[in-house]
Parts: C-alpha cells; structure tokens; sequence
C-alpha cells in the first residue's frame, strides 16, 4: 500500500484497494466487538445470577435497607435528637453505603424532605412523634 506522504495522487485501483483494506478490518472489528459483547452479556447473567438478582453494572451501592429506613433506624435507637452529622456516621457505621460524592448533602437533602422527620432545632434532627 503506498504511502500518502510519498505520493500525492494515487491511481483509482490504489484507492479501491485502501478502501477494500479499510472495510476487510471494519468487518473484522465488527465481528471482534460481537464476541466480546456476547461475552460481556454472560458474564453479567452470571454476576446477577451469583448476587441474588441484583445487577452492579451501573456501580450503585446496594444497601439491604433504604437511606430512609436506616436513617429512621439510627433516629429511634438513638431516643435524642442528633445533628446531620451524627446522623452520617452512625448511618454508614450501620453499614449502609453509597458512592456519593457529598453524602452529607443528601443526608440532610434527605432529612428536609422526608415527613418521617422532624427538625428539633437548626442542623438538628428527631423522629416526628
């Protein structure tokens, strides 16, 4: 296959050739990435199959329990009012985890809108009676 620096005009057999190499290594690639997308699909039956059901392919955390029913959890055997916090500590001490970058943030997101809580004074959270 010539050189583009060395020629500048190539003959229309020279192009058809390129353009021949070009689609023969596309189809190749093509039948290449099949493959390995089969593969992939295996491996994350078996991944889902081995987890119980639940599919880690998007990198989520999964958690036994849901934030509010950890933090609601945290809030009653506590019996006081805690600070948000406290509050993250004891929730990722109780093994809950995520891959948040502020979880802090979604803590107290979580806290504000919730009905299940209540605020007992700024930045300072209870179980609603």
């Amino acid at each position: 296959m010539p050189n583009m620096r060395e020629k500048k005009s190539l003959t229309i057999n020279e192009l058809e050739r390129m353009l021949d190499s070009h689609r023969r290594k596309l189809t190749d690639l093509r039948k290449q990435r099949g493959k390995l997308a089969r593969k992939l699909d295996e491996m994350d039956r078996q991944i889902v199959s081995l987890s119980g059901g639940r599919s880690m392919a998007n990198g989520r955390a999964q958690n036994a329990k849901s934030l509010v029913a950890t933090m609601q959890s945290v809030l009653g055997s506590a019996g006081k009012p805690m600070g948000v916090g406290d509050i993250v500590t004891k929730v990722q001490a109780a093994g809950y985890r995520s891959n948040s970058a502020n979880f802090r943030a979604l803590v107290n997101q979580t806290l504000i809108k919730e009905k299940r809580f209540a605020s007992a004074g700024r930045g300072v959270y209870q179980l609603k009676k």
